[in-house]
């Protein structure tokens, strides 16, 4: 008997998954835990494994296709099984057109939404167009009058949207056409053009920052900071980690002194529960590092960096890096964060404005070391000097907020007894 096989649950929140890469074609002979398919899913890319022995007799779900945990992708048969065809859709038949002279009708009138931008989710909106239902019609039912996955399908089984529309006057002029004169025309790409498909991570980037920006009120506060000490500090503790053979960057060092300041400023280290309407104070320091891939922007989580040393931060950093330009990270090692952290100083530029990785309240740019003249102490001295962009979410935090807490930060680098304090 044909065995349906099903896109399995990859882990615990985890509702879908993209089609990256298919290991067999349809009519290949395959072994129990061969590699049948990549599937991506938050950002994570997982090879799963043939569940029994056969033929592949179907593949239900293209490379690039979006599919729901529980979704048939692969039929497999035992060898020589005849698998039934399939039965195709129906074609809807168009009704034939009439060529007697007709006179011309009057204009009719279309009904259009309100210019306001809907509310909703990139997957929210996505659904909206499999289901063919137009999202600017409708009255959101989620926080702050959102649209819903389930305002969505109310709306599809009801045949359409029609609540909450006003009417705009718009004429159309009713005309009779064949189906060959309906055809649109698609203007095609010049030579100097290409066109790249928007999947995998490139696409779940897309739909996080479009979501991010739609959902939390972003405010970017900029500082600067003397990291004199912080140089100074690194070059005498570079001997210890290579010792441990870890490589000791400046990352370990900033998020130990952001420890302190998170525990000060709690709210900063928190999460907004738009469901309940609360506000959730974590008392756990578990950092989100982005990393550059090939691949795109990864965020790695290291959990608990208020319980590590400098050198197992700095080994778990490197660590959690090496993975995630390699495609290894798993589900674990992807969520969790508490505070976020990107750091482009070695890429250089002046500082950035980052976007907030949700459900993340906060997320600190850190930006590259140049030596500038300082007026300190009545006199003019060259001082390591470095940017610092703290980006945070205006609905849980205000601006006087974000600043004490980038000052305590600034505090921290610059003063070595404290930093040596969190160091050590």
């Amino acid at each position: 008997m044909p065995y349906e096989f099903k896109l399995p649950d990859i882990g615990e929140g985890v509702a879908e998954g993209e089609i990256l890469k298919w290991f067999v074609k349809e009519g290949e002979n395959v072994k129990e835990d061969q590699p049948l398919v990549e599937v991506m899913t938050d950002k994570v890319n997982v090879q799963i494994p043939a569940p029994r022995s056969g033929v592949v007799s179907r593949i239900l779900a293209k490379e690039g296709e979006t599919v729901n945990v529980g979704q048939t992708i692969l039929v497999i048969s035992e060898d020589g099984e005849k698998e039934p065809a399939l039965t195709p859709p129906p074609t809807p038949t168009l009704p034939r057109e009439t060529t007697s002279a007709q006179p011309r009708a009057p204009p009719t009138y279309l009904s259009e939404s309100p210019g306001a931008r809907v509310l909703a989710t990139p997957a929210t909106r996505r659904l909206a167009r499999e289901l063919n239902v137009d999202i600017s019609t409708l009255k959101g039912g989620g926080p702050q009058g959102r649209v819903t996955d389930d305002d969505v399908r109310a709306a599809a089984q009801k045949g359409g949207a029609t609540q909450g529309m006003t009417t705009r006057m718009v004429p159309v002029t009713a005309t009779t056409t064949t189906a060959a004169a309906a055809a649109v025309v698609v203007a095609q790409p010049s030579k100097k053009e290409q066109s790249i498909p928007l999947r995998g991570i490139r696409r779940t980037i897309a739909e996080r920052m479009v979501k991010s920006r739609d959902t939390a009120a972003h405010v970017t506060h900029v500082d600067e900071a003397d990291v004199t000490e912080l140089v100074l500090i690194r070059e005498a503790l570079k001997g210890s980690a290579e010792k441990r053979g870890v490589k000791l960057t400046y990352l370990p060092l900033i998020v130990k002194a952001l420890i302190p300041a998170l525990k000060e400023f709690p709210y900063l280290n928190s999460s907004l529960d738009e469901q309940s309407g609360n506000i959730i104070l974590k008392g756990y320091y578990n950092f989100g590092i982005a990393v550059d891939t090939e691949q795109g922007l990864v965020v790695s989580v290291v959990k608990d960096a208020d319980t590590k040393d400098i050198f197992a931060l700095a080994g778990e950093i490197e660590r959690l890096a090496e993975k995630a330009r390699a495609g290894q990270l798993t589900l674990e090692e992807v969520h969790g964060s508490t505070f976020t952290i990107t750091n482009v100083g070695a890429i250089g530029g002046l500082f950035a404005t980052p976007i907030i990785n949700l459900p993340d309240v906060a997320i600190l740019g850190v930006y590259k070391i140049v030596k500038r003249p300082v007026f300190r102490e009545g006199k003019v001295e060259v001082r390591d000097m470095m940017y610092l962009s703290l980006t945070f979410d205006h609905r849980v935090v205000d601006g006087a907020y974000a600043a004490r807490f980038t000052t305590r930060v600034i505090e921290t680098i610059q003063d070595p007894k404290k930093l040596l304090t969190e160091v050590l």
